[in-house]
């Protein structure tokens, strides 16, 4: 008798350690789901009163173009925003300079224009970080913003940029132009929908970009619209994001 209880108590105990174990897993899965399941969005667009917007151009092949770029922004009394990757800022280093100088503003594309959410995080660090310690290298300036390639970001991705206190940008209108538009339909795909606080998506080396570029800025100074850095554009603290990756001031 005595064998049969113990043996039984045993077997009570066993039971009793599996569902513990399984409670504390299942506890540990639901912490970790509890945390990673917050889905972090970059700035799409921002909520703003002040008329303004933000032209930004993607560098990652070519630079014929770009001096042409700023002289149409410049010439309108506007700045912009050139995003550019590592092999580009290796090949173009004194248009990095005059981008500065000119008092535009220069963003990170990370270094080899990858699928980011396909690296491991010590590689998603390297990206960010090579850029960033050259572009400071070529231009004395720290750079605060960082556009993801092909727009494809995660949460480590957005948890890697905030501890760089580095806002990840992405845009609410695409002008396309990669795809070899003409200037018409460029200029037609971000004048018919552009509002303040509207960031636009170009490329500084797009087949017809210069064309399309003059039609863009006219139809901003018909609409009383400004176009300013991103900088300038989203707000440094003291925001939340919505669904909508709209950055919006808390009151």
């Amino acid at each position: 008798m005595f064998f049969v209880l113990k043996k039984k108590t045993l077997v009570i105990i066993g039971i009793l350690l599996a569902v513990a174990i399984l409670c504390a897993c299942g506890i540990g899965v639901m912490v970790e789901e509890r945390v990673f399941s917050k889905r972090l969005i970059p700035i799409y667009s921002v909520e703003r009163d002040e008329n303004t917007v933000a032209l930004t151009f993607d560098c990652a092949w070519g630079a014929e173009k770009t001096r042409g770029i700023m002289d149409l922004i410049e010439g309108a009394g506007f700045k912009c925003t050139f995003f550019v990757t590592g092999f580009w800022v290796d090949a173009n280093k004194e248009v990095v300079k005059e981008i500065v100088t000119r008092g535009h503003q220069i963003g990170n594309h990370s270094e080899n224009h990858l699928h980011m959410a396909k690296l491991k995080e010590n590689e998603v660090a390297s990206e960010i970080d090579s850029v960033n310690n050259r572009i400071k290298e070529l231009t004395g300036e720290e750079t605060t913003i960082f556009r993801a390639p092909f727009g494809e970001y995660d949460n480590r991705l957005i948890m890697a940029l905030n501890e760089r206190k580095t806002a990840c940008i992405q845009w609410s209108i695409d002008s396309l132009d990669w795809k070899g538009l003409s200037g018409g339909k460029i200029a037609e795909r971000v004048t018919n929908k552009i509002r303040s606080g509207d960031i636009v998506l170009f490329h500084n080396n797009s087949e017809h970009i210069l064309e399309g570029l003059p039609l863009v800025i006219e139809t901003l100074k018909n609409k009383g619209l400004r176009a300013v850095r991103v900088d300038e554009l989203i707000y440094k603290e003291n925001f939340t994001i919505n669904g909508e990756g709209k950055q919006i001031k808390n009151s």
